[in-house]
């Protein structure tokens, strides 16, 4: 094939890849950057965890918000030569990030995204090899997911008031967290031609751009109903994008702003300051679990791709029984 008629942009990858592997036979022999240091390494990273793994927005977010953090920590307390990192300055880092009081799962979530992208630059060639792999990460405490009680979970989806702003909107909103057991983020990415209420499903896309199906129940599918016909079109007039649940200039809700409707509400039937979005899907998992599905049924309706994840529900209807024997046992 002529060089002619390879697309542009394919001669400019190789001749990058190319670049890439020659700078770092340079650097592996004399220790200098030719590529201006770690930071260069990012935009690629990052585009090869968005087009290569398919990772989700948040994903990729929270990737590029550890690493930042880590290159910066590097600039002021790492080594000259980023080829010089060792097991000694990533120890360093973990007690850089201890002493900044984080969580464990958040220190446990910034050393993955720190051995990735080191994992990325041996790949790459960029080093010949990681030393941050020899990094143990925090043990983690298993926590039980908080979930509401399924009376509580009626106070909520109840909350809205005519009174509010865009009450129909919200019922339908809060029905549909907990009638699905959607993220946040999935209910905010759903379009009108993701709905189908005459067959009582919704298709959602989750972590990784998967798709799936998820079940409407009849109480859904009537609070939805009564939005799309006397609240949306009220909220559309000005621009009409096709999203499922809109502000009142027409553009799709936000994460962030269903998270702050969830509060609301919570507050107003006197829940927790804890409550949130992801209570309502641990709440709708539990309570399905407990109703006597099965955990590979729950794994495929919450979109999780290893069954462990789901298997934490269990510990929770474990634990809820063991509280009730302990108060209606005589010997409990």
């Amino acid at each position: 094939m002529r060089e002619e008629s390879v697309p542009f942009f394919l001669r400019f990858q190789a001749s990058v890849m190319i670049s890439k592997k020659n700078f770092a036979k340079i650097e592996s022999v004399t220790g200098f950057s030719m590529q201006g240091g770690l930071r260069i390494h990012l935009p690629p990273f990052m585009n090869y965890l968005e087009n290569e793994c398919g990772m989700a927005e948040n994903t990729l977010k929270a990737y590029r918000t550890d690493l930042k953090l880590f290159l910066g920590w590097q600039d002021s307390h790492g080594p000259s030569r980023f080829v010089d990192l060792n097991l000694q300055h990533f120890s360093e880092y973990l007690a850089f990030l201890h002493g900044k009081n984080y969580a464990s799962t958040t220190i446990a979530r910034r050393l993955v995204s720190m051995k990735v992208f080191f994992r990325y630059l041996v790949l790459e060639e960029v080093i010949p090899e990681s030393e941050a792999e020899l990094l143990n990460s925090p043990k983690l405490w298993q926590r039980l997911p908080k979930v509401l009680s399924p009376d509580k979970v009626d106070d909520l989806l109840s909350a809205p008031l005519p009174e509010d702003r865009f009450p129909l909107r919200d019922r339908a909103l809060l029905g549909m967290l907990y009638a699905t057991g959607c993220r946040a983020s999935e209910l905010t990415n759903i379009r009108l031609r993701d709905l189908s209420l005459e067959e009582a499903y919704c298709r959602c896309t989750g972590k990784g751009n998967k798709e799936r199906m998820v079940s409407l129940n009849p109480l859904v599918i009537s609070r939805l109903d009564d939005y799309l016909e006397n609240e949306r079109p009220l909220l559309t007039q000005l621009r009409e994008n096709g999203w499922l649940f809109v502000t009142k200039s027409g553009n799709p809700l936000s994460r962030i702003m269903v998270w702050n409707l969830v509060k609301k509400y919570a507050a107003r039937i006197g829940c927790s300051k804890n409550v949130s979005p992801h209570t309502l899907r641990h709440s709708f998992a539990t309570h399905l679990l407990a109703g006597g599905a099965e955990i590979r049924a729950l794994q495929e309706m919450l979109g999780h791709a290893n069954v462990t994840t789901t298997q934490h529900y269990t510990q929770v209807e474990h634990s809820r029984l063991k509280a009730v024997h302990r108060k209606c046992h005589p010997r409990g």
